[in-house]
This record gives C-alpha cells, structure tokens and sequence, in this order.
C-alpha cells in the first residue's frame, strides 16, 4: 500500500511509522524534515510544510491508498486537507482524541458512540469541530474518512504522569528518587488507561486500506485499567522507591493553575475504561500487549543509557512544590478553624 503521514515522527506516530515500513508498506512522510536520520529504512520524506502553498504542485501527480493526518488540530486544518486530498486518496484518517468524548460522562463505559461533548477544554471541542467537519464531508461528497481517537499514549521517551512535564518527563522519576511530594489529582481512586505507542500501531495500521473503516471512528487503547495511585507507584516501583503522594482536588488544583482546567477537569481527573471491542472487530487478532509496568520499564532503560535524556523541568518542580504547599496550607487552616 502507498501510504501518506502528515507528520509521523512523534511519539504516537514514531511507532507507527516503524510498523508500516516492518510491513513492507511504501510510506512517505510529509513533514519539515528535522528527524530524517530517525526513519526506519525505506521510509521516505517528503519535505514540506503542510501549509505550503506550493505543496499542491508538489503532490499534483500523486494518490494514495491511504492519508494519516497526524497534525490537524482547527476546522481549519480539515478544511486545508479537504482541498489537497480529494480524489487523491482512498482513505483518509484523523487521528482526534479520546478527551472528545462526553465529560462528565453519563456511564462508565466509553464506546466509540458515547456522546462528544467536553465543556472544559478547547483542544477537544477544536478535535469534534473536526470530526463533524469530516463526516459531513463523507455523508455529503463521500469523502473516505476514517476517525481514531488515541487516548493517553506513551512510548520509551515519555513517562505519561498526571501534571509532569510533558517535554521533560523525567522530572517525575526524578521527584520520586529525591523523596519529593508527588501530586495526584482527587484521591487517586480514579481509573485510568494508558496504552503503549507499539499497540496503539498495531490497531492503527490494520485498519489502513479497509474500506469497510470508511465512515467509522475507532479508539484504539489498551485494556489495562488502573488508577492513578497504581500507576504513579508503578513507576516508583521501576524506580526503586515508594512515592510520596499527595492528593490534591482537581478542583483546588485548577482554581491554583486555570491553564489545567481543561487537561484535568476535560480528561485525566474523570474515570475512563474504554470498550474496545469495535477496533478488535475490524482489526482481528487486535490486542495490546504492553502492561504499564513493561512500558514504563523501557521508557527508564531509555532515559538511563544515556544520561543527557534526563532533563528536569525546574518550572515544573517549582509550581508542583508551591501548589503542595498552598494546599497543606490550607489544610492546617481548616483544621485549626474547627478546634
């Protein structure tokens, strides 16, 4: 198969650039260029900005079996593809975001027809804007759209915990082994799925170039569900210590940081098991393998083979030490108040 990737070198799309050239696929990447030296053998680059207005000379001559936007976040975005690859494509996927799916949710279960709705967090309406753009492109023109919805996803450079540093993540290792105070939204009780990038690759590639995925939308996560306070002391455990949590509510902790509300309030606070039955119905054979404690494992022997990878975020750090502070603070005020 002739595969497009808008994108393809992030932490989620790294994994699935690597599996679509293990399966022989003819993949190009359409990307700025900066991580070349990084791409598995035979993957091409075609070396762009996706809005270039010169890049629809550049693909004037070229279809595809299937398209992957890994970087359309705005209408706008969709709008942009729209133009480029009609008739250019059989298959067109938009990798959204499982935070689109309806919050507080009204039952337990997330299935790929529970409702979209999150009033707490502008990425995720902008990624539902883009969902109801393309499927009324698909119900009106016919446009091929297939719409995936990662969920939290990790990958060896990544240690994925509730507020770390998301670009230096082994503050949070780090915190743990100094004995310093880790933040743990509500009282850690709340269920949580994490899914490694290598499983998330494995559904995503086997629905490229299903023409019966046409029109559907999928997420694609793990079955693993733990809650927070398991997986922070997973990683305390990978670590060799036990870690000092501190439970924090969400609510104190987004009046403290607003700019949290919606990662918090619109997604990591709240309990989301995930039905996958739907990705394993079109992906037979469908199943992701990586437990979090194997997972976070990898992502340690990665940070420790070679020292430079462990970069602190010191902002972080400070903000996560001022904010336990505030609420111990608060704490001690309220038990004094009531003697």
């Amino acid at each position: 198969m002739k595969i497009l990737f808008i994108g393809g070198t992030g932490i989620i799309s790294t994994a699935c650039t690597a599996l679509a050239a293990t399966r022989g696929f003819a993949l190009t990447l359409l990307s700025r260029g900066q991580h070349q030296s990084q791409l598995p053998p035979g993957v091409k680059t075609l070396t762009s900005d996706i809005n270039d207005p010169s890049l629809p000379e550049k693909i004037e001559r070229e279809s595809f079996d299937a398209v992957v936007d890994w970087i359309a976040f705005t209408p706008a975005d969709i709008e942009r593809n729209l133009k480029l690859f009609r008739g250019r494509t059989r298959q067109f996927v938009f990798i959204s975001s499982a935070s689109a799916y309806q919050k507080p949710q009204a039952h337990y279960l997330i299935t790929e027809s529970t409702p979209l709705a999150n009033p707490y967090w502008d990425y995720s309406r902008n990624k539902i804007a883009c969902e109801e753009r393309l499927m009324r492109a698909y119900q009106e023109e016919g446009f091929p759209v297939t719409i995936v919805r990662p969920s939290l996803t990790y990958g060896e450079s990544l240690i994925p915990l509730v507020l770390n540093s998301w670009q230096q993540s082994y503050t949070a290792a780090d915190r743990m082994i100094r004995g310093k105070k880790m933040i743990v939204p509500g009282d850690g009780s709340s269920l949580w799925v994490v899914t490694h990038n290598t499983d998330f690759a494995k559904g995503l590639i086997g629905l490229l170039g299903q023409s019966q995925a046409i029109g559907h939308a999928f997420h694609i996560t793990s079955d693993e569900v733990l809650t927070w306070d398991q997986l922070f002391r997973i990683v305390g455990a990978a670590v060799g210590v036990e870690p000092q949590l501190v439970h924090i509510p969400s609510d104190f902790i987004a009046a403290c940081l607003p700019e949290k509300t919606g990662t918090l309030l619109g997604d990591k606070s709240v309990s989301v098991v995930f039905d996958n039955s739907k990705i394993k119905q079109f992906v037979p054979g469908y199943c992701a393998t990586t437990s979090f404690a194997e997972g976070i494992r990898k992502s340690l022997a990665w940070f420790n083979a070679d020292p430079a990878r462990k970069q602190i975020d010191g902002p972080v750090n400070a903000t996560m030490d001022k904010l336990i502070a505030a609420y111990e603070k608060g704490i001690s005020e309220a038990i004094r108040s009531f003697a």
